[in-house]
């Protein structure tokens, strides 16, 4: 197990780029910045948008949207084109776009895997692409955990955890993801500052090194569309100590 101190990062959305600049001062720099290319109508356009924030110095993590699967190769290739902080992909996809990335020359981008609960601790649905997800058929923490290492993903992102409800599910997934030399554990589904801290928390203990913990629409004012940089601040307060 590294020695490293772990680090815990949020990722979130933002409204636009200065809204972006105010959350990562918030969050002290401890935050990457959701930029989800289903709200825009192609790659082009969802790059030009993930460059206006890299041009204010701003850490991209590029998303599929609303969890939509069929956006997989959309993200891939905006990825490519803008060598972002972090990816967003369905499992399927993660090794192709690692592999896009690697081609374009970015050594430095974090790809992600979407992995899912199945409701038994122990057994996940790594089908989480546009076709595959038709089939809900489960497999080991292990064997999801060992087939991302072989390809180099660097990263599980398990969704959805719902708060706390899930915390055996959560803690058996990066148990087996740290055992496979995947540092990097991205809980996502329904966590706020009441729950956030028992979430990382379960990562820390299994060993996880970078937890990234995704908080979007739950703080975003309904009434601007503007993510609340006080509740951002909230978010960062409420996280374990490391």
């Amino acid at each position: 197990m590294s020695t490293n101190k772990p680090t815990i990062r949020l990722n979130v959305i933002a409204k636009h780029v200065e809204n972006a600049r105010e959350i990562v001062e918030a969050a002290d720099g401890r935050v990457l910045i959701g930029v989800m290319v289903k709200a825009y109508p192609d790659a082009d356009a969802a790059a030009a948008a993930v460059e206006s924030f890299q041009r204010a110095d701003v850490p991209v993590s590029v998303g599929l949207g609303a969890g939509d699967p069929t956006q997989w190769k959309k993200v891939a290739e905006v990825a490519a084109r803008t060598k972002p902080a972090h990816v967003n992909q369905v499992f399927p996809a993660a090794g192709y776009t690692l592999g896009r990335l690697q081609q374009a020359g970015s050594g430095h981008t974090l790809v992600n895997a979407l992995i899912a609960p199945s409701g038994t601790p122990g057994r996940v649905i790594v089908s989480t692409g546009p076709v595959s997800g038709t089939w809900q058929e489960t497999v080991s923490c292990e064997a999801a955990a060992a087939m991302l290492a072989e390809i180099g993903v660097h990263s599980v992102k398990f969704y959805p955890v719902n708060g706390c409800e899930r915390l055996d599910e959560l803690r058996a997934m990066a148990r087996a993801a740290v055992r496979c030399g995947l540092s990097v554990f991205e809980p996502t589904g329904g966590i706020d500052a009441s729950s956030i801290r028992r979430v990382v928390e379960t990562c820390l203990e299994e060993g996880v090194q970078q937890v990234i913990p995704h908080i979007y629409t739950s703080i975003v004012d309904k009434a601007t569309g503007l993510t609340r940089t006080d509740q951002v601040k909230e978010l960062i307060a409420a996280l374990p100590h490391v």
